[in-house]
Order: structure tokens, then C-alpha cells, then sequence
């Protein structure tokens, strides 16, 4: 990198500032809202106890895991797609979305068949407690149709923040919130004159706001966009010079981002065989980390946007120089969250209508969850912004396949179910990934090796 950088260079600009500022608050502003509809969901369900509590939980699981591979597939194209509309290439741009929503389409017909074919044997692989089983069947066979629905609206709200089209999500996460609680609210208890369905309306609810996002955001994209103009027809055109291109970036994203899911769902294996407790003290806990969080998800979103952006006009000084500010904002964000958990951790937790022993275990979780939160903050802004952006996704690949499944898995297998140590550590040992990824990412970026080339269509069967 260039010697004559100076420290007001690694700080930021008031630009950067600025340009972050517009992706950021309204990415955030919509993941607080989808932390505050799952929020409604536990507190509503944790009425009905401890099972059904659990039973949404961990069939959420499932569904998470779903929601992350399309999350994979969408920020494996953003990748691309943020890079080329830096280069203002739009036919490369519309074939990267056509690759995308294809792929897309392949996993929503996999995970529904899934579930159609064996609810019972998804949640039996993370619990074996009965009644929670019994629960989470009623709550997947109405959740059957949410595939289809979630994955083609979240690879387009990606596609479209990557080009800078953040209000439209925003409208559409504030709405269908409304709609998601009201809907809960009339199908869980049973008001208006509709029959009382628990668990069952609560997946109701969900899907009936899935549909409407569905509706609102490929409405708009397919039929109302000028900036990407990506029309049906569009699926149809042929991405053969694109592809190779396409699989180098993006398919090391998705797969890192699927053995997250799996990571994540095999970290439910462990806490459904712990105990029904510690599943809903986790349920809570959960909510409680995504809420003191979004706004490290608005700035890892604008530094993955604006790192594309910037090395696809060429300056990579630049982009290195911007990493370095993205990192710095991750370490005070951080800080302010792990505060958030601290002061309202009592409040949000006896608000819960859970059992004490739940309670007792959330209030340990919270306790691990303050010092995690840091190096999380540091670490997503790097992999999901910053070093993805950049092209470097081999490496982060690699980091989450060493980290999740050679340390937190194992560590929080034997912490929970052979040495039987308390919640604090068996939490901080299925987080441990995340302090360790917070070092690994900092020499990475420090290196300057994540600083990738992209090729545009036509390029990649040309140039190594």
C-alpha cells in the first residue's frame, strides 16, 4: 500500500461517512425489524411454555438454515454484481442475477421437499424430546410454502442494496412487520373470531408475511426497477461466459455461509440434547444478541457494497485504507452493544414468561454473550463486508471451515454433554469461532491479500 497514508486516511472520510450512513441505517433499520418480529414471536409463544417455545425454535433451525444458504447465494452475487455496477457493466450485472436466482430456485425445491417429505425426521435430528418433535412437525407443514417465498425476496433485497436500492426493503421489512404480528397475534390466541392454533398460528403468521414480501419486493424488481431493469425474460438469457467466474467467487460464499447454517443447526443439536431449558433460555438470548447487532449488520452490508464499489472503480489503496475504518467502527459498535446487553438483559429477560431454570441459564448465556459480541462485531464486518467483497473468499471459507467445525463444535459438545460445565462456558466454547476468526480476518486484511480481481462476462475464459 501507498506510504504516504496518514492516520485521518485510516479514520475515514467524510464521504465514506456519508455513503455509509445511506446503505447502513436503512439495512439496519430493517434487521431491527426482523429482530423485533421474531422478538413478538418468542414472547407470544413463550405463553404457551417451555415446549412449544422450543419446538419454534428449533424448527426455525431448519428454516434458518435455509434462509442462509439464499443469504449465501445472494452475497456470493453481490460480490459480482456490487463490483460491476462500480464498473458499469450492466449485462454482466443482470447475468450474475439470472445465475443467482437460478441457484436460488434449486434450493427452495430441495428444502421443500425436505420438509414435506419428513418433518419428523428434521426435528428429530435436533431433539429427542417428544413433545417438542410433536410441536415442531405442526409448525414446519405450514411453514412448506415459506421457501419459495423467502429465497427469491432475499436474493433480490441483496441484489438491489448492492446497486443501492435500500429503501424499497425498508418499506417492504416495516410493512410486512405489521403484518406479521397482527397476524400472530389473531391466529396464535385465537382473536377476531379465527380458531386458536398456538404453534401453529405462529408459523401462519410468518408465512402470510412471507408472501407479502415476496409480492412487495419482486413486484418491484422484476416489473418496476429502472436502475438494473432486470425484467423475467431476463432468467432466460444465456451466463455460459459468466459462470466460471461466477463458481471462483460466489460458490466458496455459499459454502461458506451453508457450514455456518450447518454450524449453527449442529450448535442446536447440542442445546436440544442439553435440555428443554436451555433451548428457550437460548430463544431469548437469541433475540436479545440480534437486537444489540443490527447495526453491525447495516455497516457490514455498506462496507461490502462500498468495498466493491470502490475496487471496481480500481483503487485499491483506497479500499485497503477503507478496510481499516470498517474495522475500527466494528471494535466501537461492539462495545456498544455488549453495554446494550448489560443494561437491559434483566428487563428483557423476566419479561419472558419461561421457567426459572430458563431464566437462570439466560442470564448466564448474556453474561458470555457481552465479551463474545466485540469480536463478533470486528470479525462479520471483515468476512460478510469488507475481505468478501474484495473477492477473498476461498480464504473465508477456509476460516469458517477450521474455526466452527474444528473448534466450537467440538468444544461445545464436550463442555455440554461430557464434562458438564456450566452455561457460561459451554456458550463461550460454541462461540469460541468468533474470537478466533476476529484474529485471523485483522492479519488478512493487514496483508493486503484479499484484494481481488474480478473479470466481467466474456473475460473469465480469457485471463487467469
Amino acid at each position: 500500500m501507498k506510504s504516504t497514508a496518514t492516520i485521518r486516511d485510516y479514520l475515514g472520510t467524510k464521504d465514506l461517512y456519508i455513503k455509509m450512513a445511506k446503505i447502513a441505517i436503512p439495512v439496519s433499520l430493517q434487521q431491527l425489524i426482523t429482530v423485533g418480529i421474531n422478538l413478538m414471536d418468542t414472547i407470544m409463544l413463550s405463553s404457551m411454555g417451555d415446549a412449544q417455545l422450543s419446538a419454534s425454535s428449533l424448527a426455525g433451525q431448519f428454516i434458518t438454515l435455509f434462509q442462509i444458504c439464499c443469504m449465501g447465494i445472494g452475497m456470493g452475487a453481490s460480490v459480482l454484481t456490487s463490483r460491476f455496477w462500480g464498473m458499469k457493466d450492466g449485462n454482466s450485472l443482470k447475468k450474475a442475477i439470472t445465475i443467482m436466482l437460478r441457484f436460488c430456485l434449486v434450493f427452495a425445491a430441495v428444502f421443500t421437499i425436505a420438509t414435506v417429505a419428513a418433518p419428523s425426521l428434521i426435528m428429530k435430528i435436533y431433539t429427542p424430546d417428544a413433545p417438542i418433535i410433536d410441536y415442531g412437525v405442526i409448525y414446519l407443514r405450514w411453514m412448506i410454502p415459506t421457501y419459495l417465498c423467502m429465497g427469491l425476496s432475499l436474493t433480490c433485497t441483496i441484489v438491489l442494496r448492492t446497486v443501492g436500492q435500500v429503501k424499497i426493503p425498508l418499506a417492504c421489512s416495516i410493512i410486512a412487520f405489521f403484518v406479521n404480528v397482527f397476524s400472530n397475534w389473531v391466529f396464535i390466541f385465537g382473536k377476531l373470531g379465527a380458531p386458536r392454533m398456538e404453534i401453529a398460528g405462529a408459523a401462519l403468521g410468518t408465512l402470510i408475511a412471507r408472501i407479502f414480501e415476496l409480492l412487495f419486493i419482486c413486484g418491484y424488481f422484476f416489473f418496476r426497477d429502472k436502475r438494473i431493469s432486470y425484467r423475467l425474460r431476463d432468467l432466460m438469457m444465456n451466463c455460459r461466459d459468466l459462470v466460471s467466474e461466477y463458481f471462483r467467487v460466489s460458490i466458496p460464499v455459499l459454502i461458506s455461509d451453508s457450514l455456518l447454517a450447518l454450524g449453527n443447526n449442529a450448535v442446536a443439536m447440542v442445546m436440544g440434547r442439553i435440555g428443554q431449558a436451555f433451548v428457550a433460555a437460548n430463544s431469548v438470548t437469541v433475540v436479545v444478541q440480534q437486537l444489540s447487532s443490527v447495526l453491525t449488520t447495516g455497516i457490514a452490508n455498506a462496507s461490502g457494497i462500498i468495498t466493491g464499489h470502490t475496487m471496481g472503480e480500481g483503487d485499491y489503496d483506497k479500499a485497503q485504507r477503507q478496510g481499516y475504518t470498517f474495522l475500527i467502527l466494528g471494535f466501537l459498535i461492539g462495545c456498544v452493544a455488549a453495554l446494550i446487553i448489560f443494561l437491559l438483559r434483566s428487563p428483557i429477560i423476566n419479561y419472558y414468561d419461561v421457567s426459572p431454570e430458563a431464566k437462570a441459564i439466560a442470564y448466564d448465556l448474556m453474561d458470555a454473550i457481552i465479551i463474545i459480541i466485540i469480536f463478533q462485531s470486528m470479525n462479520s464486518i471483515l468476512t460478510k463486508g469488507v475481505l468478501r467483497a474484495g473477492g477473498d473468499t476461498k480464504f473465508l471459507m477456509l476460516g469458517d471451515i477450521l474455526f466452527l467445525w474444528v473448534a466450537s463444535i467440538p468444544l461445545g459438545a464436550l463442555a455440554g454433554l461430557v464434562f458438564g460445565w456450566s452455561s457460561f462456558w459451554i456458550y463461550t466454547m460454541l462461540k469460541i469461532d468468533q474470537i478466533i476468526k476476529c484474529v485471523w480476518c485483522y492479519f488478512r486484511l493487514k496483508s493486503g491479500k484479499w484484494l481481488k480481481k474480478i473479470h466481467k462476462a466474456g473475460e473469465a475464459v480469457t485471463k487467469n
